[in-house]
């Protein structure tokens, strides 16, 4: 009996910690850029935003990164697109339905031409997470040497391939003294010189999508197993419930 009543606090301890900290997963990997990140509202549940960011991803970022395990069918199912809509508006190549997203650039002529090899992005959504590449989106500038920089990644080499979206922006300096008693001039905000075709409010919206669409490619069963874990978990409960009523049934002659 005193065995059993073990076992059954522990899974009922189990589970309540499993429930407490299910909220909790998804900002552990948001944070780990080590960065002040914006927060990016990027929802991968929201199907019209992925189909939007579709549209940008293929024409401004899959010429240089490939996202190598995504098939342009899996897309499909996922986005609610038909073959034909994917084939005419987003495969730009020879790609089949049931090929991945590669680019067609050889790995060898990219280093030459870029120096690096532009990195597939398939996980990039789980390993930085959605605020850091809103925030990296959002973040370039054109430094002093009329040179694209960014706050979130400082010296990046990829040059800002939405610049045509959200304008050229330049930063303010102030200056701030450190810990150590030291001057030096840190970006106070940024001011935009050069209009983009997009208003300020309509490129956050862009950078949100892209962020959410990176996101869901990082991890496609997203859009389900977040559902399903919520089934799973009240199942678990449940049964730990009706589970501890049994037992409590069948010991109570033996007390």
């Amino acid at each position: 009996t005193r065995a059993c009543d073990t076992l059954m606090k522990k899974l009922a301890i189990t589970l309540f910690f499993a429930v407490l900290l299910l909220p909790l997963s998804s900002l552990t990997v948001s944070a780990a850029g080590g960065a002040a990140l914006e927060h990016s509202g990027a929802n991968v549940g929201d199907r019209a935003s992925l189909q939007r960011c579709a549209k940008w991803y293929v024409n401004y970022c899959l010429g240089c990164h490939s996202i190598s395990y995504m098939r342009y069918n899996r897309l499909a199912e996922d986005l609610g697109l038909s073959e034909d809509m994917v084939m005419e508006n987003l495969v730009f190549s020879n790609a089949k339905f049931a090929d991945t997203m590669d680019i067609a650039m050889h790995p060898d002529q990219s280093k030459r031409w870029f120096g690096k090899t532009p990195p597939d992005l398939s996980l990039i959504g789980r390993s930085r997470g959605a605020d850091w590449l809103y925030s990296y989106l959002k973040g370039f500038y054109k430094d002093e040497n009329n040179e694209w920089n960014n706050t979130v990644l400082p010296n990046a080499s990829m040059p800002h391939v939405l610049w045509t979206l959200q304008g050229i922006q330049t930063p303010v300096y102030r200056q701030e003294t450190d810990a150590s008693g030291f001057t030096h001039e840190v970006i106070d905000h940024f001011e935009l010189t050069t209009p983009g075709t997009q208003s300020p409010d309509e490129y956050r919206k862009t950078a949100r999508d892209i962020a959410a669409f990176l996101d869901y490619a990082g991890e496609p069963a997203k859009l389900k197993r977040k559902g399903i874990g919520v089934w799973v978990i009240l199942f678990l409960v449940l049964f730990t419930l009706i589970a501890y009523l049994l037992k409590a049934e069948y010991w109570r002659d033996v007390h």
